[in-house]
């Protein structure tokens, strides 16, 4: 079984993944992968430099994340095509990781634009980690040094809506501090293998 798991900037989905990693989960962390493959991929790596220019990498080969961002941020046009080269590669990466982890229960994709990008469709089910906006504000301001109030802000005006989230995900874990987290996760891993068992 492909189980997704997602939640807004700062709600701590990275945390919550490896605690499953810990329970023997194998995870797939969709936004790592797709940074490592704009360095590693040769094709990805072409079809950047022929749309964005050369100047998207450094002569050592690193990302010039500051240029791209750039020509980006601001142009959803840009970010479109970007998205359009960037998301097939990591489905590309992602199949193969599958193939590798095919024997156990269930696998873990993690990714926070899992249900904006439609992804959620193709899995089976979806774990949604919700936080407040004030609380995933502050994680992210402690966390990223570089990303001021607004620039979060205008983040999280691009993701779902936490309304949306409860609808579109099948198990919630809430991690504004009220809960323990173990239990919830623990909970959760119980009911997938069940699910995974019935499914066999």
């Amino acid at each position: 079984m492909l189980i997704g798991i997602t939640g807004g900037i700062g709600s701590g989905k990275s945390t919550i993944s490896r605690f499953f990693e810990v329970l023997g989960v194998p995870v797939y962390y969709s936004d790592d992968r797709g940074k490592y493959l704009m360095v590693h991929d040769d094709s990805l790596i072409a079809q950047i430099k022929s749309t964005f220019g050369d100047q998207s990498y450094f002569d050592d080969g690193r990302l010039n994340r500051a240029y791209l961002a750039s020509e980006v941020f601001s142009n959803e046009k840009k970010l479109t095509t970007l998205n359009g080269f960037v998301h097939p590669a990591v489905g590309r990466d992602f199949e193969n990781w599958v193939e590798k982890n095919a024997g156990e229960p269930y696998l873990l994709k993690e990714a926070a634009l899992l249900f904006e990008a439609g992804i959620y469709q193709q899995l089976d089910k979806t774990i949604c980690v919700m936080a407040s906006r004030r609380l995933r504000i502050e994680r992210v301001l402690l966390r990223d040094e570089q990303r001021s109030k607004q620039e979060i802000e205008d983040i999280m005006a691009k993701q779902v809506s936490d309304g949306q989230r409860k609808k579109l995900a099948d198990f919630l874990v809430d991690n504004d501090g009220n809960e323990l987290l173990i239990p919830q996760v623990l909970k959760i891993h119980q009911q997938l293998l069940n699910l995974a068992r019935q499914a066999v």
